[in-house]
């Protein structure tokens, strides 16, 4: 945040360069805000504070789709152990029936300790018995036989949301 002179500094520095500059306040924006009936994040800010456009903006969403990138697997062919030495391999395939880790996926359990509907991420095993994990990163059902799981999208090699939590 800067201080007060220096924004008046870069205000007048920016005012002399001729482009068309705007100096709102934080109160005009959120009252444009709470009048579009719009989430409190940075992307909407810098519409907000115009004095000029912003009676004339019509939104066609409320929400911001968040993309990152998350890549697509590891050319490491080991895991090594905190000595530096080899602790197992990993498969030479990336598909395990059907399924590849980092699939959105459906498991539908119908008895044990996970019995229930569950929605997230697979992390696959050579097994069958698959992992998923939820919108947070952690595992919210573990040992999950490949039968009960649908996929409902492919791994792309990108996570989505709607908020910047989602995919951390």
């Amino acid at each position: 945040m800067l201080s007060t002179p220096t924004r008046w500094k870069v205000y007048e520095v920016l005012k002399q360069t001729g482009l068309d500059v705007e100096c709102g306040t934080g109160a005009r924006t959120k009252m444009n805000r709470i009048r579009l009936d719009l989430a409190e994040n940075t992307y909407f800010v810098r519409l907000l504070c115009r004095r000029k456009h912003n009676k004339s903006l019509i939104f066609q969403t409320k929400e911001v789709l968040f993309i990152k990138a998350k890549g697509r697997g590891s050319r490491s062919r080991t895991n090594l152990d905190r000595y530096g030495f080899p602790r197992g391999y990993l498969a030479r395939q990336k598909f395990f029936f059907g399924f590849q880790t980092g699939d959105m996926v459906k498991a539908v359990v119908p008895r044990g300790k996970y019995q229930g509907v569950w929605f997230g991420e697979v992390a696959c095993r050579k097994t069958g018995s698959f992992d998923i994990k939820g919108k947070d990163g952690k595992r919210i059902a573990q040992g999950i036989n490949y039968r009960y799981v649908q996929v409902i999208q492919r791994f792309d090699g990108y996570a989505y949301g709607k908020g910047v939590a989602e995919l951390a």
